[in-house]
């Protein structure tokens, strides 16, 4: 499948980076025009955020709360080392960069945008011989210089799967994850998402057990000012989120795969099974 390669350099100062998040510059912005999908938006400085393609790292101040910060930090440290960033100074709540050597080169493989007008990208560091803005096959042997790739590979985020991404590519990023898992790499040690975990109160998932991101900013947006987690699959139907199960290819919700029984919850699926699709077919459903 084509993407169109967009060369530019990579940027922390002043902003928040995470495992799967950071800023791009493009060196000639009249490339964004080229993906399909609302129009990207940039800042004063020129920057856009990237929502990096099939990754979820964990949380790091996700409405005030975070995931376990060792595991969550290890991701933020190896994109910002990947991307070839150093010297980073944090302000005094290690939320905000102040000051870092940043401004690398790199570039990004991307044919569309999301609802939030940020490029949907396949990042890359360093230099590329193709031409600014050329149409790029991206096979499996590209994908793995990918920080996508090198990310699940290495256990530091979760896969999260979104309809546009084709098999040719899942499927070696499934692997990638299977074998981090199997080998207990990076955060899989943590992982409690499909074998269940206790929500009494927040801790659990904010400072001992790791679980599929989506999943905690969907409790954290329905615990984070206090109660308990009654209601919690309720609220999920309310908010509907279609996806497919790939392995039965079967259209079904998120709420559907969250079991709960008092206060444990799991998630039914393992990450790599599912794609995540439009909102708007809850509409049709």
């Amino acid at each position: 499948m084509s993407f169109t390669l967009i060369k530019g350099t990579f940027h922390v100062t002043g902003y928040s980076p995470d495992g799967d998040s950071v800023r791009f510059r493009a060196l000639d912005s009249s490339l964004w025009k080229r993906l399909s999908g609302p129009a990207v938006q940039a800042n004063a400085r020129g920057h856009a955020q990237l929502r990096i393609e099939a990754v979820d790292a964990l949380e790091t101040h996700y409405m005030g709360f975070s995931q376990p910060l060792g595991a969550a930090r290890t991701a933020g440290d190896f994109l910002l080392s990947f991307l070839g960033i150093d010297d980073v100074e944090w302000d005094e709540n290690e939320r905000t960069v102040v000051k870092a050597r940043d401004g690398t080169e790199g570039y990004i493989l991307a044919r569309s945008t999301e609802s939030n007008r940020r490029p949907v990208a396949f990042v890359f560091a360093g230099k590329s011989d193709e031409k600014d803005g050329a149409e790029i096959n991206l096979d499996r042997s590209i994908l793995k210089n990918s920080l996508n790739y090198r990310l699940l590979a290495r256990g530091l985020a979760y896969p999260m799967y979104y309809n546009g991404l084709f098999s040719d590519l899942r499927s070696p990023l499934s692997r990638a994850v299977a074998n981090a898992r199997s080998g207990g790499l990076g955060l899989w040690p943590l992982d409690k998402t499909n074998k269940g975990f206790s929500v009494s109160s927040l801790k659990a998932i904010t400072e001992e057990v790791a679980v599929l991101p989506k999943l905690f900013r969907r409790i954290i947006s329905y615990m984070g000012e206090g109660g308990k987690i009654d209601g919690f699959k309720e609220q999920l139907q309310k908010g509907c989120e279609p996806l497919v199960r790939i392995s039965e290819v079967h259209f079904t919700r998120l709420d559907a795969l969250v079991e709960m029984k008092g206060e444990k919850v799991r998630l039914s699926e393992p990450p790599e099974n599912l794609i995540f699709m439009d909102k708007v077919l809850c509409k049709k459903s």
